[in-house]
Order: structure tokens, then C-alpha cells, then sequence
């Protein structure tokens, strides 16, 4: 055999001995199970850039501002009448299988052709939009259907209280009620035993965002209720800062929510009775205990002295359709009009409601510190539109993040860098914490569970000053990872720091099912957002977790 023939062989052999290596070196990083979090960050390159101060605005954005356009919620069903009355609905009512009713019964309305006594012929469209969304959109005047129907009659108040106009006209279209729902097998079987139970720290359940979510709010009233009379003694705020202290999961919204119970993860949890009994595998785990005022769905005209006699004339015609019997029967098929024995202990004004919220906002951590680390993805892949809208809504969202937070934030591509060390959320480290996201670029690969890694790294440090401190990570991505660890490696360490990653992403096609199984680890919550309604959602989530 010559010489270069065999040179050129074990050259060969040589250079796949080395692609061996480097493949098995790799493939122990992404995907071996159970490696520690101090033996991972070992082998992650982690660099420190020198934070550096930029402007911050001192003005909060206006509730225009915040609000995305209504095209982002298209109507389900689009009327085409000489008179168009659109119905602003909450989901439940306008969605999909069993919460399809206000859909059916608009399209039947809009078959039948009725008119005016003028011969004008009238339709009626529906749009789909959570509760409090739909109270921000009628209090900014950014989007004013004509008719409103939230879950329960606190949003109406709500609305008046805060600058905007609706009118009651029927206190109920289709009965429903609030419910805790609790394991089948619990001892406690009364609204009361169960707050209690929780208070003592004897179960663990979960709730919505009372800032959002119609049942969320319910319940932070009715437990400030059962405290005092007058609800915002000492007593009551002691009742609810108890009940607080051992809550483990406040859901982003009912469908995080619902989610949850489908897995039987918690003892307990608020849900209303139309998604209870039509949901099997949520009935067979968990009792259902009617609680605060009923969902009884009213019905608000928005701004009347701006509409004119013909849409009031249909508006009138709307309103008997939606509550004749056969309308009612479809609404009943769909788990709609049960429970109608259970009766409100109480009512609620809409000053109340907003004293409410605001005592909520600054009681929900009992006083425990916030530990939280941003991490944002700078991968190629987000190169253009999702790097600026990333970094425009971090920008506009950190007004919500509170000033005793202790927040930190961490940019990553091929390799992790601290953008911000984890500080108190004062005005310095916000003017920090902004230098650091003007910084941002995109460009490279996405080692998106490196960064997690570090970010839970950094968190374990800061509690070793604050050992209670309530912690969690907020990644902003598309989702796509294509180096360093996978997340069947990191998954075991991350449960047991018990931080929740709450995930965001930027892009229409971003892996939403990998940033869904990463959320779910500890029990947060996952946005599927995009350039309109991304600093909307994280507002809430700010204002639910922060």
C-alpha cells in the first residue's frame, strides 16, 4: 500500500474518531438526565458584561396605549344588517364545543331577519373578549360595541367606577355560578372550611388573576367578606394576606387554570359550573362548592346616549331573542342554568371592587421579597421584528414589575451573558435594567436551557440573603433551542428549586409546545404573544405575579 494511501486513511479514521468524541461530549450535555445545577454551569460559557444606565420614563403608559387593536380579537360571528349591534362577550360564552352558545344564537338570530318597525333588517355580531379586557377596552374608548356581557355584574361596576358607561338592562342572560373545586376525597366541604384549610396551610389550592379574571375576583371579595363586614379593616386584609401566605399557583388565566385541574395537580382550585360539569375529567377529581356572587352573565349597554333610536330599538329585540326559551334551551344543553338554588350573600359596589384590587396588588407576597430573573433570547432567530418587540415590551412592561422586586436579566445566543446582576428594583436598577435591554441584538444559535440554568444559578445566590423569598424566571423566546442542554436534563434540578419559568413568545411559528412543557414544570404560565398585545399580556402577568 503507498504511503499517501495510508496517511489518507488514518486520517480519516482519525478525524471520525474526533466527530465520535465531540458527538458523545455533546450528546451528554443536551440530553443526560439528572446532572445537578452546579455540575451544568460548569460546563456553560457565562460572560458579565458591565451594566450601563439608560433613560427611563417616570409617566405610566396610558390604558390607550397598552391596549391592542381589536382586530386582534375578530368577531365569531359578523352580522350584515341594515342595523349591525355588536355583543362583546366573555369567552365562555363564544367559543368553541359547550361554550358555543351566544355564537348559535346569533346566527340563528341573524337567519331569521328580523327588523325594525321601519323595515330595517337587524344583525347581531359577537366578539369574544376576556372580561376584563373587554372592561379596559369601554372604560379607554379604544373599542365600544354597543352591548357588553361580562361573567358577573363586578366588571359592569368596574367600568362605571373607572370613567367608563354601560347601563344594566338584564341582570342575567344564562345562569352561573363560581365554584372551588376540591379534591373528592378532602374532609372540607364548605367555602368557609376550605379558606380556613388553607389558611392553616392543610391543602394547597390554586386561582386566578383577580385583575383579569371574573372568578379570581369573586373570590378576593368573598374572602375579604368573610374577614369583616366592611371588608377592609385589619380583618378582612388579615383574612386574605393568611389565605395568601399558602397559595403555591396563581393561574394567569381559566385556561391555565383548567389545565391544572385536568392534571389533579392541586387539592383545590376556582372554576365556574359550565367548564366544570362539561369537563369529565375535572368532575371525577374534584367536588364543585358554589361560592361569592353568581355568574349570572348581565347584559350593559355601552355609551346609550351616543346610539341612535334604531340600534336602541334592536338592542331591545336582541335582548327578549336572548332570553326566550328557545334560546335558553341551547343555553342549557351547554351546562348553562344549573345550580340556580344557589342564591348571593352579598353585592358589591365598584369602589369596592377597585379598593379590592389595589389592597390585592400590594398584599398578595405578605411582605416575602421577589426574586426574578428576565432571560431573552438574542438568537439569530429572532433577528427583526421579535428582538424589538422583545425589547419594546420589556421596556414598557417593567412599570407593573414593583419597586421591592429584586430583578436581574440575562441575554443568551450561542453563550449566556448577565446583562443586570439580580438588585432591588429601585430607580437605579431600573435605569440598569433599561441600559441592559437597549443592548440587546440578535445573532447566533439559542442555548435557550443554558440560560435557564444560569438564571436559576443566579437565583439560588440571591436567596442565600433572602432564603423566603418567592422566585421565578421569565423567558422570552420563539422557543426554538438548538444547543447546550436539553430540557430533560435541566428538568430535574429545576424541579427541585421549585422556581417556575413563566415563557413569552415573539414569533407566529415559535415552538409554543417546547415553552408550553418548560412552563409546566413548576406550575406558571405560557403567552403565545405577538407585536399587538404583547405589552397587554405582560401587564397582567406582572400584575398577578410581580
Amino acid at each position: 500500500m503507498k504511503k499517501s494511501n495510508t496517511a489518507a486513511i488514518v486520517g480519516i479514521i482519525f478525524a471520525v474518531i474526533i466527530v465520535f468524541i465531540l458527538g458523545i461530549f455533546a450528546l451528554i450535555k443536551s440530553s443526560s438526565k439528572g446532572r445537578t445545577m452546579e455540575s451544568m454551569m460548569k460546563h456553560i460559557k457565562v460572560y458579565e458584561n458591565t451594566p450601563t444606565k439608560a433613560s427611563i420614563s417616570l409617566e405610566d403608559n396610558s390604558l390607550y396605549d397598552e391596549l391592542p387593536e381589536i382586530t386582534k380579537y375578530p368577531l365569531a360571528v359578523a352580522g350584515g344588517g341594515d342595523v349591525n349591534i355588536e355583543i362583546m362577550t366573555s369567552p365562555e360564552k363564544a367559543g368553541e364545543n359547550y361554550e358555543a352558545w351566544l355564537i348559535d344564537v346569533a346566527n340563528n338570530f341573524n337567519r331569521e331577519r328580523n327588523t325594525l318597525e321601519n323595515g330595517k333588517t337587524i344583525a347581531l355580531s359577537v366578539r369574544s373578549v376576556s372580561s376584563g379586557l373587554a372592561a379596559d377596552y369601554i372604560i379607554s374608548n379604544k373599542h365600544t360595541p354597543q352591548l357588553f356581557t361580562p361573567s358577573n355584574y363586578l366588571w359592569g361596576e368596574y367600568v362605571n367606577a373607572n370613567g367608563g358607561n354601560v347601563e344594566l338592562i338584564s341582570d342575567r342572560l344564562v345562569g352561573n355560578t363560581a365554584g372551588l373545586l376540591i379534591d373528592k376525597n378532602s374532609q372540607y366541604k364548605t367555602f368557609e372550611d376550605i379558606i380556613k384549610a388553607v389558611q392553616d396551610g392543610k391543602i394547597n389550592i390554586g386561582y386566578t388573576n383577580p385583575q383579569a379574571s371574573s372568578t379570581g375576583m369573586n373570590l378576593l371579595l368573598s374572602i375579604l367578606k368573610m374577614g369583616d363586614d366592611s371588608m377592609f379593616t385589619d380583618a378582612g386584609i388579615e383574612n386574605f394576606t393568611k389565605f395568601q401566605q399558602n397559595i403555591p399557583f396563581v393561574a394567569y388565566n381559566t385556561m391555565q387554570m383548567r389545565d391544572s385541574a385536568q392534571k389533579g395537580t392541586l387539592d383545590g382550585m376556582i372554576l365556574e359550573y359550565q367548564t366544570y360539569i362539561n369537563e369529565k375529567n375535572i368532575n371525577k377529581l374534584y367536588d364543585f362548592i358554589p361560592f361569592g356572587i353568581r355568574h349570572d352573565n348581565p347584559l350593559y349597554i355601552v355609551n346609550k346616549d351616543y346610539l341612535s333610536s334604531d340600534e336602541l330599538e334592536a338592542i331591545d329585540i336582541i335582548d327578549a331573542y336572548l332570553k326566550d326559551p328557545e334560546s335558553q334551551k341551547i343555553a342549557t344543553r351547554y351546562g348553562f342554568n344549573a345550580k340556580d338554588d344557589y342564591k348571593s350573600e352579598y353585592t358589591f359596589t365598584g369602589s369596592e371592587v377597585n379598593k379590592a384590587l389595589e389592597m390585592y396588588k400590594s398584599n398578595k407576597d405578605n411582605g416575602k421579597d421577589i426574586i426574578a430573573v428576565f432571560v431573552a433570547d438574542c438568537s439569530g432567530s429572532m433577528y427583526g421584528d421579535p428582538i424589538n418587540q422583545l425589547k419594546s415590551s420589556l421596556s414598557n412592561g417593567m412599570q407593573y414589575i414593583n419597586e421591592n422586586n429584586y430583578v436581574g436579566l440575562v441575554s443568551y445566543s450561542d453563550d449566556v451573558t448577565i446583562e443586570v446582576p439580580i438588585a432591588k428594583f429601585d430607580l437605579n436598577q431600573k435605569s440598569y435594567f433599561q441600559g441592559g435591554i437597549e443592548k440587546l441584538t440578535a445573532n447566533g444559535s439559542t442555548a435557550s436551557y443554558d440560560a435557564v440554568v444560569v438564571a436559576m444559578d443566579m437565583i439560588e445566590r440571591a436567596k442565600a440573603d433572602k432564603p423566603d423569598a418567592k422566585t421565578m424566571i421569565f423567558l422570552l423566546s420563539d422557543g426554538y433551542q438548538n444547543m447546550g442542554y436539553g430540557l430533560g436534563t435541566i428538568t430535574p434540578a429545576l424541579e427541585e428549586s421549585k422556581i417556575p419559568v413563566y415563557t413569552i413568545s415573539y414569533t407566529a411559528d415559535a415552538d409554543k409546545d417546547a415553552m408550553r412543557k418548560l412552563s409546566e414544570v413548576n406550575e406558571a404560565a405560557t403567552i403565545n404573544a405577538d407585536s399587538e398585545d404583547i405589552v397587554y399580556k405582560i401587564k397582567s402577568l406582572f400584575n398577578s405575579q410581580m
